[in-house]
């Protein structure tokens, strides 16, 4: 019952700070969504950097270090190369933003392309690619609380019971009871994930070095990407899928108009990649699990970091490490049902109701919110997957916004709004098609050489995405209007140069 206790200490300081977060403050939908774009470094930096120490983080990595050994390691690369891409990106979408008031992501989409009908397109994309990645938050939640609370908590009362409270403070707090319980949540993550990494390896192997020897000699080769599936070309094109795709997800996205100026991204730029290796300490845990808890197979090594725990730590310790893996499914669990309400609310009812008023809208996002929640718990009670596999596949998909993100910020429209709605089409039906076939680029492509039927799929959708972007793109461009001709001075109303 001690680890119990713990948890729910964590359980109830995580909701005290989210309601906590509202006093004070007139929540219209720009102060509940975008926290009034008052943000400062330190919480604009827990909502981006701090996105990456989710569930999928604390099991997901560590599950994948215990399963499939290097190609782990794709974790550690992909965020790093989002964060150098953030430096030029970020600080250009927040100049639009800010200019033009936007809320949410589809917004921005909307009026780059003076489309509602893509905006709505948008919405519904990225809404498709954060349920999976919701579900990963609470399919996590419900194995960190089961397992952290030695079953006294079953895992589906562990899922409900944490939606109800994220459900609670999102609805009633924002994103400012997401910003304050990230506080919470990175440090006690932080504090979690270096003592596990350091502790683990020391205690049973006498080093991470003598464990590295360990896994090597128990499992040769496992430390190494192998020729073929998981190999070089797979890691390499699922580390730029996901790093092109790291802020198209709508809620980190639309976390990037917090800010209160444009230099709070390149300060966040320099120290965010530094922070991303604290992900190795996940993996030291992940390899030591494989040798003191052997025998876990499938989705069952997104057990691994748990396993490992209770078997080396008194209950007090165990219920610590469970209460920080809870606040990893609640912080972002809160940004995606915030931002998925704000989406549907904004810009698909809106669309279909353009005459409804904003504070109208606020209060359908709000009432959203437990309505969304629901949806995600069925699907969490009725699917299967990884949570690796449920991250991929959302990535693949919001990746597909980024062709015509890209050629929005040129100088030049380089990309037309029907040349963005079909590449976004194409590329989703792909990931759709591919996702429920199961198929890969060596099944769809067999004479091909195998570092190229090694491929993630998700990068094939991208580029059919991009080609027919530019297509449609140079089908539909219209001419530039010509410019307009200033009067000489004295020439009377009416006359041109």
């Amino acid at each position: 019952m001690t680890a119990l206790i713990v948890i729910l200490l964590f359980l109830i300081a995580s909701l005290g700070l989210g309601l906590r977060a509202r006093r004070g403050r007139d929540m219209n939908l720009e102060e509940w969504s975008v926290g009034g774009r008052g943000f400062g470094t330190v919480f604009v930096f827990l909502l981006l950097a701090g996105e990456i120490y989710t569930t999928f983080t604390f099991l997901g990595a560590s599950g994948w270090a215990y399963g499939k050994g290097a190609p782990a390691y794709y974790i550690l690369c992909y965020a790093s190369l989002a964060y150098v891409l953030s430096y030029w990106l970020l600080p250009a979408v927040w100049r639009y933003a800010k200019e033009h008031r936007l809320i949410s992501q589809s917004d921005f989409f909307v009026a780059k392309f003076e489309s509602p009908w893509l905006g709505a397109l948008v919405a519904l994309v990225g809404v498709v690619a954060m349920v999976p990645y919701l579900v990963l938050q609470l399919k996590g939640l419900g194995i960190i609380v089961s397992v952290a609370s030695y079953g006294h908590i079953p895992s589906h009362w562990a899922i409900i019971i944490g939606t109800v409270a994220l459900t609670v403070y999102v609805t009633i707090s924002g994103i400012h009871g997401s910003a304050w319980t990230a506080v919470l949540k990175d440090v006690a993550i932080l504090l979690v994930v270096l003592v596990l990494g350091i502790y683990l390896p020391v205690h049973y192997f006498g080093g991470i070095g003598d464990m590295f020897r360990a896994v090597d000699t128990a499992h040769p080769g496992f430390l190494t990407l192998p020729s073929s599936g998981m190999s070089t070309s797979w890691f390499a094109t699922t580390v730029l899928l996901s790093a092109v795709g790291f802020y198209m997800w709508p809620h980190t996205f639309s976390a990037s108009y917090t800010a209160q100026n444009e230099r709070v991204f390149r300060r966040n730029a320099i120290f965010m990649p530094l922070y991303q290796l604290i992900l190795l300490f996940v993996f030291f845990a992940g390899f030591t699990a494989l040798m003191v808890v052997p025998g876990l197979q499938g989705a069952d090594a997104d057990l691994a970091l748990l396993r490992v725990t209770t078997a080396a730590f008194p209950p007090w310790a165990v219920g610590i490490v469970g209460g920080a893996g809870l606040l990893t499914a609640l912080v972002p669990g809160s940004l995606l049902l915030m931002t998925s309400a704000t989406c549907l609310a904004k810009n698909v009812y809106r669309l279909a109701r353009p005459h409804t008023s904003e504070a109208h809208v606020g209060r359908l996002a709000q009432l959203l919110v437990p309505a969304l929640a629901l949806i995600s718990l069925y699907f969490t009670f009725n699917g299967g997957s990884s949570l690796v596999s449920l991250l991929l596949m959302g990535y693949a998909l919001v990746t597909q916004l980024f062709p015509a993100l890209v050629g929005s910020l040129a100088a030049r429209r380089l990309v037309t709004k029907e040349g963005a709605a079909a590449g976004i089409t194409v590329g989703v039906a792909v990931v759709a098609l591919v996702s429920l076939s199961g198929v890969t680029v060596g099944d769809l492509l067999p004479f091909l050489p195998q570092s190229v039927k090694d491929f993630n799929v998700g990068i094939v959708a991208l580029l059919l995405n991009t080609l027919v972007t530019a297509g449609v793109s140079a089908l539909t461009r219209r001419p530039e209007p010509a410019p307009r001709a200033e009067a000489r001075p004295g020439a009377t109303a009416g006359q041109g140069v």
